[in-house]
């Protein structure tokens, strides 16, 4: 019989002691009476005026109504020695260079570092452009309109207002998943489906394709999990609650209408529920952009059942609020978390087109208008081949995470396909993570390669702006600052 080393069972028995006690002392000195955990949160009113272009479509027709106001909604945690904020603006897509702006001047007012503050898109598709005259220019960077400027204006107002009404808090997160609405909008077609893109070829894949009988599988699989955030005052007064899914957009919006789509609804709605009407300060719900490139609303394997406008958009909020407000109320709400930041610049090569779809596009804007196109995107894609010939042959991109006690929180500035969220999901070291899409910047689409051998729109030269692996480095870093967060 093997003799049994008391000498060794006490040793390891006194390292456990001292790892215990380490990290006891560690949170003490994390969490003294001094670092009172607080939240704030406001509104800043975005609406554009009357007449100004709307996006989201393949034309920009001007705004002939409000059908209901935009906002930047925002959001301020502080632990007592580290303040993180999110701003999340209803607008179809931020260009880098201004929400690079936005975060230095808050910077500038309220002391918060740039790398702790996140501003994204709703990528509501019924809100006037801020990416500049012409989206797919990079050359426009450095110059801001009207509009713009007073965006940056908003953004500031925001933060400060919500820093105002800061005051002590308690913080909990849960998720409930709600797949009925979800659906990927890529498709695999019967064989034999002519599939043609805007350059010549044939793509394996259709984005949008309607119901028909040529309908063989979607190309992908959505992430149906809702995840939010909730905080409340310390005698339980809702403050704010911020929810992420990964739902593109809903649409369905009367023409020239401006609406900040499904995500303003979730917001009153999930107010509602919560019995936070009419407070002061104000509550705020929030709806964040998840990993939602490739997935929308629209159920394709069946006929369509085209609602009034604004009605499917109505179903979908209240059902989501709804789903979220019967487990909010069951989540462990803390009385301190520890919050960091981490950001950095990822450089990444301009995909742009072969040199012969360069001259191709050439001889498509340089032929008569009566030659009939082989694709009715044929010109519109000749014209951002040759703008994104002139883009550098490399851009810098900013990735962000926030660590809010267990829950890790990612920024990827593009249109994410649901895939990689649910990869980050899958590899986070945090007891949870969620994925904010739009953050920081849109630089288009952001397919994995597999989807890339599928071809489709999110493929295609222009729609997607950067080298096929991109999705791979993106995810490689931030796992990496999530590493950075976690000590």
């Amino acid at each position: 019989m093997k003799r049994f080393n008391r000498t060794g069972f006490q040793l390891a028995i006194a390292f456990i002691v001292v790892v215990i006690l380490s990290w006891s002392l560690q949170a003490v000195a994390e969490n003294t009476e001094d670092n009172v955990f607080m939240a704030g949160a406001a509104t800043a009113n975005i609406t554009p005026p009357l007449g100004m272009g709307l996006v989201g479509g393949w034309g920009t027709p001007p705004a002939t109504h409000i059908h209901d106001e935009l906002h930047a909604r925002c959001l301020v945690l502080d632990d007592g020695s580290t303040k993180l904020v999110f701003v999340i603006v209803d607008n179809v897509g931020l260009r880098d260079d201004l929400l690079d702006e936005g975060r230095r001047r808050i910077q500038e007012k309220t002391g918060i570092p740039m790398k702790n503050v996140m501003i994204s898109s709703t990528h509501t598709h019924s809100a006037v452009s801020a990416a500049g005259a012409e989206r797919y220019d990079y050359s426009s960077g450095g110059e801001f309109d009207e509009y713009q400027e007073f965006l940056l204006s908003r953004f500031v107002d925001g933060t400060q207002i919500a820093i105002n009404n800061l005051e002590p808090a308690k913080i909990g997160w849960g998720d409930i998943d709600v797949p009925e609405h979800l659906f990927v909008r890529r498709w695999k077609m019967k064989p034999g489906t002519p599939l043609p893109n805007p350059y010549g070829g044939q793509d394996k894949v259709k984005m949008n394709p309607g119901h028909s009988p040529d309908l063989l599988e979607q190309a992908g699989v959505p992430d149906p999990e809702v995840s939010f955030i909730s905080v409340q005052s310390t005698s339980g007064r809702p403050i704010a609650l911020m929810a992420n899914y990964g739902l593109h957009y809903v649409g369905y919006v009367s023409e020239g209408h401006v609406s900040a789509d499904y995500f303003a609804l979730f917001a009153d709605n999930i107010q509602k529920l919560l019995g936070a009407d009419r407070q002061d300060p104000p509550f705020v719900g929030i709806m964040t952009n998840g990993t939602s490139g490739d997935v929308n609303n629209n159920n394709y394997s069946k006929a369509s059942n085209r609602k009034p406008d604004y009605v499917q958009m109505r179903y979908v909020a209240d059902d989501v609020a709804r789903k979220v407000y019967s487990v909010c109320n069951n989540i462990e709400y803390k009385d301190w978390v520890p919050l960091k930041a981490a950001a950095e610049k990822l450089t990444l090569k301009v995909r742009k087109a072969p040199k012969k779809l360069v001259k191709r596009s050439e001889g498509v804007l340089a032929r008569p208008e009566t030659v009939e196109p082989i694709h009715r995107h044929e010109v519109t894609y000749a014209k951002r081949i040759l703008l994104m010939d002139k883009w550098p042959d490399e851009i810098d991109i900013t990735l962000q995470t926030f660590r809010i006690g267990d829950l890790g929180v990612a920024a990827i500035p593009f249109e994410v396909f649901a895939e990689i969220g649910l990869e980050i999901k899958e590899r986070t070291p945090f007891q949870k993570s969620f994925t904010i899409s739009l953050a920081n910047g849109g630089f288009g689409y952001l397919p994995t390669p597999p989807q890339h051998e599928l071809g489709g729109y999110e493929t295609w030269y222009g729609t997607n702006k950067v080298e096929i692996d991109a999705s791979v480095k993106i995810i490689d870093k931030l796992m990496n600052l999530f590493g950075e967060i976690q000590e």
